[in-house]
C-alpha cells in the first residue's frame, strides 16, 4: 500500500515543499546536466513512495505528451536542427525533472491531508486550501463530463469523421463547453463556502491533526542536497549556464 510507504506517509505540506525546492534549482540553469542528475534521484526513490515505475508512468503520461509537443516545437521552427538538439534535450530533461516531483506527491497524497496541511502547516487562508481540495474532487468530474459530451454529440449524428480541421474544430467546442461548466460550478462552490464562513476569519477546529515533524523536515534537507548535488555536478562537468546573465 502506498500509505505504508516511509516517504508516502511524509506529511504533504513536505512534498510539496520539497518539489519546491527542487523546482527553483532547476530553472536556475539551462544546461541538461543538472535536470539529468535531478532526474535519477528522483526516480530513485519512486519506491519509497510506495509507487511502481508502470504506475508512475500511466500516471505521468500527460507530462510525457506536454514533453514530447515542447521537443517538437523546438524542432520544427529552428533553423539550426542540428545546434536545436542539445537544447531540447535540456529542456526535455528540466520538464521532466520539475514536473515529476510534484505528480508523486499527489499520487501519493490524500486530498484531506493536503487541504489540512496546508492550514495547519503552510498556514495558507482556510479557502484557498479547501478550494484546493474541491477542485481536486473535482477533476475525476471533468473527465466524466468530457465523455458525456462525446456521447451527446454522437448521438446527435455530430461526427468529424477523418477531417482533421473539423476534428479541431469539434475538440475546441467541446473544450469551450467544459471550461463553461467549470466556471458555473466553481462560482456556484465559492458561494456556497462563502455561505458557510470560510472567509469569516473565526478560528476553525480540525478532525485531523497535521504534524510537522524531523522526517517531515528531513525530507526537505534530502530535497536541498539533492538540489545543491544537481548544481555542483553541473558546475563542474563545465555545463552550467545560468538563466540570468
Amino acid at each position: 500500500m502506498t500509505s505504508a510507504a516511509p516517504l508516502a506517509r511524509r506529511n504533504p505540506a513536505a512534498k510539496l515543499a520539497a518539489a519546491a525546492v527542487l523546482t527553483l534549482a532547476l530553472v536556475v540553469s539551462l544546461d541538461p546536466v543538472a535536470p539529468a542528475v535531478a532526474l535519477a534521484a528522483e526516480l530513485a526513490v519512486v519506491p519509497l513512495f510506495g509507487l511502481r515505475y508502470g504506475t508512475l508512468a500511466r500516471r505521468a503520461w500527460p507530462l510525457l505528451v506536454s514533453v514530447l509537443g515542447a521537443v517538437l516545437t523546438l524542432f520544427l521552427f529552428a533553423q539550426d536542427r542540428q545546434h536545436v538538439a542539445a537544447s531540447a534535450l535540456a529542456l526535455a530533461l528540466r520538464l521532466f525533472a520539475v514536473a515529476l516531483p510534484g505528480v508523486i506527491a499527489f499520487a501519493t497524497t490524500d486530498p484531506t491531508d493536503l487541504a489540512d496541511a496546508l492550514v495547519q502547516n503552510a498556514r495558507l487562508p482556510v479557502r484557498f486550501a479547501i478550494g484546493t481540495l474541491a477542485a481536486w474532487r473535482l477533476v475525476p468530474l471533468l473527465g466524466e463530463e468530457w465523455r458525456l459530451i462525446n456521447l451527446a454529440r454522437r448521438a446527435r449524428g455530430v461526427d468529424a469523421g477523418r477531417n482533421p480541421l473539423a476534428r479541431l474544430r469539434l475538440f475546441a467546442s467541446a473544450a469551450f463547453t467544459l471550461l463553461v461548466g467549470a466556471i458555473r460550478r466553481g462560482t456556484r462552490l465559492a458561494a456556497a463556502m462563502d455561505a458557510r464562513g470560510f472567509d469569516s476569519g473565526a478560528p476553525r477546529t480540525y478532525a485531523r491533526r497535521q504534524s510537522f515533524g524531523g522526517a517531515d523536515a528531513a525530507l526537505v534537507g534530502g530535497a536541498v542536497c539533492v538540489a545543491g548535488l544537481a548544481l555542483a555536478v553541473s558546475v563542474a562537468a563545465g555545463a552550467f549556464r545560468p538563466l540570468l546573465g
